[in-house]
């Protein structure tokens, strides 16, 4: 079940890309190259299935030479996102996008993913804090709150140091289908015959029970064309 929830992901992100060369931050397991061949998929840490090692704080790539910048669980593990944004508004060229899947943080999801998930929920910090990111911090330390807050109270902020970036999507995910898959656990309540079915009503209620329930954040940052 989990797999097809993925796969449902890795389809968002391939239909909202723009034409153009392709990096993936966080590639981990590398299954986005499924649904992008010609990505280039990179992480923190060498594995021998990617392309290359790149941390998203200090991207090894020119200026204005990517058309977009994905991932999926990256962001809310980032020591410093303003310092990925900064990249992002340096290496991407004018129309290009980060195209991102999230934790959300939600009525009912944070009792959730504050008391049964492994990473910690913390609403109150500044996820925009200025500084140098850490070298010698854990790249699977984490704060799931990151982007709801970015893109919630501190989207103003947001737009105020990157003016050539725009939110220009942010859709709420995963009602029921991500919660009753167990996330990486061991156990599913549901079949993943049942995953298609459940993810097309989760479209057509999400706009209406999305702030209240979603699990999941779908987010497209555009720099200005």
């Amino acid at each position: 079940m989990l797999r097809a929830i993925y796969e449902d992901f890795y389809r968002r992100i391939a239909a909202a890309c723009v034409p153009g060369r392709t990096l993936e931050i966080g590639g981990g397991s590398g299954n986005f190259k499924a649904h992008a061949p010609e990505v280039l998929s990179s992480d923190v840490q060498p594995v021998p299935w990617l392309d290359l090692v790149a941390d998203a704080h200090a991207l090894p790539v020119a200026a204005a030479c990517l058309a977009n910048i994905v991932g999926v669980d990256v962001l809310h593990h980032l020591h410093r996102p303003r310092l990925f944004f900064a990249e992002a508004e340096r290496v991407l060229r004018p129309g290009g996008r980060v195209v991102l899947v999230e934790p959300a943080i939600t009525p009912v999801s944070w009792p959730v993913y504050r008391y049964l998930h492994p990473e910690p929920v913390r609403l109150g910090d500044d996820p925009l804090i200025d500084g140098p990111a850490d070298p010698g911090r854990d790249p699977y330390d984490a704060n799931q709150a990151v982007p709801t807050t970015l893109f919630g109270r501190h989207r103003g902020r947001f737009h105020d140091m990157f003016p050539e970036l725009r939110l220009v999507a942010r859709r709420r995910l995963g009602l029921v289908a991500y919660p009753l898959s167990g996330g990486f656990r061991r156990w599913s309540l549901m079949p993943a015959a049942a995953v298609g079915p459940l993810l097309r009503l989760e479209d057509a209620l999400a706009p209406a029970l999305g702030a209240l329930m979603a699990f999941r954040m779908f987010l497209v940052v555009e720099r200005r064309p």
